[in-house]
């Protein structure tokens, strides 16, 4: 029999921090809570409302969207327990720049995060972590899991536990496959894309027909790994590297005062 106020149990993202991993390997394995597969999150009010379990995770990972998606769970439950994981600003942008660029993305990694104008595709905003943990802590009455995405990659079985721990879950070690999720592009593969690919990602429709924004996605990816997967065709130039180790130590001086307040928030408030 389920309760009529089940528990519920949210992982907001953020996005380039293992959640692909743990919404495919992961969550499904735990025990003792019912798991709701990421490509039916947009149904958890529904679901919820329809209470067929006592405790419920739902995992979808947040970015630029994070206050407008979590207000929703708010609205819903502000009872709600809340798992975000967080990642140093300057591999955490480089890694959302790789995708912009095999997406599509035409601007460099200095136009992309714009550290002096702020015109680029994502704004200084958009990297600023500590607001949306002052958010968490505003909006629900649960203590939240703040997590580090440098911690899951120096001790992936005491990372998993704390999430385990913090859901009231079990899982046995030996279910989950901790090999690599996905296999990086190389910088070869995705400076090719930028180049010759003709999807445009700053300057696409968008449409409003589920079905038809489905068949423009589907028909862009398969246009861009066509060109991913010809690149071993083409000879390698010398000069590569896709993403500026200069820029990236830029921002992360830039964001250094934000990342210590996370860190700080954290020790004083996280489960």
């Amino acid at each position: 029999m389920s309760k009529s106020s089940p528990e519920l149990y949210f992982h907001v993202g953020l996005g380039k921090t293992a959640s692909t991993f743990l919404q495919d390997r992961f969550f499904p394995k735990l025990k003792g809570i019912h798991y709701t597969p990421s490509n039916i999150y947009r149904f958890f009010p529904k679901i919820i409302k329809k209470g067929s379990y006592d405790r419920y995770l739902f995992s979808r990972e947040f970015d630029r969207q994070f206050y407008d998606e979590t207000q929703k769970i708010a609205d819903i439950s502000p009872d709600t327990n809340i798992i975000i994981i967080l990642r140093k600003h300057d591999s955490w942008i480089a890694s959302q720049y790789r995708r912009y660029v095999k997406n599509g993305g035409k601007q460099d990694f200095e136009q992309f995060i714009d550290l002096e104008k702020d015109q680029g595709a994502w704004k200084q905003k958009d990297l600023y972590f500590y607001p949306m943990l002052e958010f968490i802590k505003e909006k629900f009455t649960k203590q939240p899991l703040v997590l580090f995405h440098e911690d899951l990659k120096k001790d992936q079985k005491s990372f998993l536990d704390r999430i385990a721990n913090y859901l009231k879950a079990e899982y046995n070690i030996s279910d989950i496959n901790l090999n690599p999720k996905h296999t990086a592009y190389s910088d070869h593969q995705l400076q090719l894309v930028k180049r010759y690919s003709p999807i445009d990602k700053d300057n696409e429709t968008h449409y409003s027909n589920r079905i038809w924004t489905f068949i423009t996605y589907r028909s862009k990816w398969i246009i861009n790994h066509l060109v991913l997967y010809s690149a071993n065709l083409i000879p390698k130039s010398k000069h590569e590297n896709l993403v500026s180790v200069e820029h990236q130590k830029r921002i992360n001086t830039f964001y250094q005062e934000d990342w210590n307040r996370c860190i700080d928030f954290a020790k004083k408030y996280s489960a």
